[in-house]
């Protein structure tokens, strides 16, 4: 029997509860927290749809919580939020904490496939084991109705997630994501860490070269990006998606923002827009 998440925190915002939980997770080896907030419910009985938050390198779940200000609108549209942590902690992995973008905090959504960082699987993590603890622990919240985002790294994960995986999210978006990181620093260094050095094992978590092959996409993706990002040109090549998505006709709205950075900024800004996008297709 596996163990129920314990509570570790509650605090009350606009009407519902951002609540935080430990967990052992046997995907990744080691006890794992998350955070929710709940919306205000209108009844007992009342069961609300998700939307999946990853958030980017050296982030953990509660940046988002705390910072997005995505609380008002959740709140108003019934959508619970869960944000997830990055990556395994405490393992004790030699080199794990070395560097800020790889590692701890670095777990880039994908399951790795070297000895010794087999325990970085965030994508079964994230597709598997934390929805199964949501449906088994949470009787309020409606696994089956699921949409997914997420920043920089973050964005990545949403992104490839949603493309392997569109019998389970109704919608995507994603703040300045990493779209092609086969062809970025952070994404080769994690890459070929997490990976090994075989580049078509690496195409399987690279948004760019799988919307070729993952094209039946009927909900619009939406991307913000701010266009004084100083990480836009050699990191997150938003135009390289934006190409690929327009020679298969998938439908993007990639919104690029004069003046706006990479940080919670920019993302409370428009983080109103993605939970309204998100509300629609989960009501549909």
């Amino acid at each position: 029997m596996e163990e129920k998440p314990s509570e570790i925190s509650c605090v009350k915002m606009f009407g519902g509860y951002n609540k935080r939980y430990k967990h052992f997770s046997p995907t990744l080896g080691c006890s794992m927290t998350f955070s929710i907030y709940f919306p205000p419910s209108p009844s007992p009985s009342h069961k609300f749809p998700v939307l999946y938050w990853l958030s980017g390198l050296t982030c953990s779940d509660e940046n988002f919580i705390v910072k997005s200000g995505a609380q008002r609108a959740a709140a108003s549209e019934g959508v619970a939020l869960i944000a997830p942590d990055t990556s395994p902690r405490g393992l004790g992995v030699e080199g794990e904490a070395d560097s800020w973008d790889f590692g701890v905090g670095a777990g880039f959504y994908l399951n790795a496939t070297q000895e010794k960082w087999k325990n970085w699987r965030m994508y079964d993590y994230v597709v598997k084991e934390l929805p199964k603890v949501l449906s088994e622990n949470f009787e309020q919240i409606d696994t089956s109705r699921a949409s997914i985002s997420g920043h920089s790294m973050g964005g990545h994960g949403a992104l490839t997630i949603y493309l392997k995986n569109l019998d389970k999210y109704k919608s995507v978006s994603a703040f300045a994501p990493i779209v092609n990181p086969i062809n970025c620093p952070w994404g080769q260094k994690a890459f070929s860490n997490y990976l090994g050095g075989e580049k078509s094992d690496w195409e399987e978590y690279d948004a760019t070269c799988l919307i070729s092959k993952y094209n039946n996409v009927s909900a619009t993706i939406l991307i913000d990006q701010g266009e004084a990002d100083k990480f836009l040109h050699d990191q997150l090549l938003a135009h390289k998606f934006e190409e690929a998505c327009r020679k298969v006709n998938v439908p993007l709205l990639l919104r690029l923002h004069p003046g706006y950075d990479h940080s919670y900024y920019f993302i409370s800004t428009f983080i109103d827009d993605h939970i309204r996008h998100h509300a629609q297709a989960l009501r549909l």
